[in-house]
């Protein structure tokens, strides 16, 4: 199946100023890499800090857009390699994989959980809301259909306690840096279907920018490793996120080349 490129550039509940710029400039280095020609979805608008509850409904459009993007995209038989600003976006794109691949496995590989709600929720961000969302704990809108219990979280070290016993409650599996090693999570995944999930706050800083980085984080070269081992005839889609691009240019090309080296596996 072959790729095709999608670009969120909508705001999703964004907070900080760099995310919708990073995935365009993310994009465009994947176009130079690959060839593939982008597909835009959304507008761009300036961050805010607001609640899930008002971001949600703003972000309506640019999810249903991203939606039907990514629906048209398995419906011709290719894999969707979303480029997002948020993780935000994956209240769009994971109900969509679950419909087509009834085995999927989700591949999150982030720092966080995202495994709020809005019971739950202390700082009220929709991206720290959007896998329970997807696993079906609370309604967004968009859907739901991902099994908890093939859920593989990769990287995790920053979950609120109530997060963290929502996410023992339903079955999601729970790898930290240290435990993320490619024979550890080939083994997670098995061998049917897999949804790759990327938020760059996974790594450890100093390699991709992202606005909720924390330290003791996995290094590109080690989450290189555990990419390369996924088989291609897994992989039905792949949503990098959350790459926050700064105003200088030799930073965010040093950046950009990191997160190439990082994915280039996957394609």
């Amino acid at each position: 199946m072959p790729f095709e490129l999608l670009v969120s550039q909508g705001r999703i509940a964004d907070r900080s100023p760099g995310a919708i710029r990073g995935a365009e400039l993310a994009a465009n280095a994947l176009t130079a890499l690959t060839g593939l020609e982008s597909s835009i979805i959304g507008t761009p608008s300036a961050p805010e800090v607001d609640d899930w509850s008002r971001s949600l409904p703003q972000a309506r459009r640019t999810l249903e857009a991203l939606q039907d993007a990514v629906a048209a995209s398995i419906g011709k038989g290719n894999r969707p390699l979303v480029v997002a600003n948020t993780c935000s976006a994956s209240l769009a794109t994971l109900p969509v994989a679950a419909r087509h691949y009834l085995d999927l496995t989700v591949l999150w590989i982030d720092a966080h959980g995202d495994f709020n709600t809005p019971a739950t929720t202390t700082s009220g961000y929709l991206g720290g809301m959007v896998l329970a969302a997807t696993c079906g704990l609370w309604e967004s809108g968009f859907g739901a259909g991902i099994d908890p219990a093939r859920v593989v979280v990769v990287g995790a070290r920053d979950i609120d306690p109530p997060e963290q016993q929502a996410l023992l409650d339903a079955g999601v599996r729970i790898f930290g840096p240290d435990e993320s090693r490619p024979k550890t999570i080939g083994e997670a995944i098995g061998d049917g279907p897999v949804w790759i999930h990327i938020d760059w706050d996974v790594l450890e800083p100093g390699y991709v920018p992202a606005a909720y980085a924390i330290g003791g984080g996995l290094t590109p070269t080690a989450l290189r490793a555990l990419l390369a081992i996924i088989p291609a005839r897994q992989i039905v889609g792949v949503e990098l996120t959350e790459f926050e691009a700064s105003n200088n240019g030799a930073d965010n090309a040093a950046a950009l080349a990191h997160l190439i080296h990082t994915v280039s596996p996957l394609l």
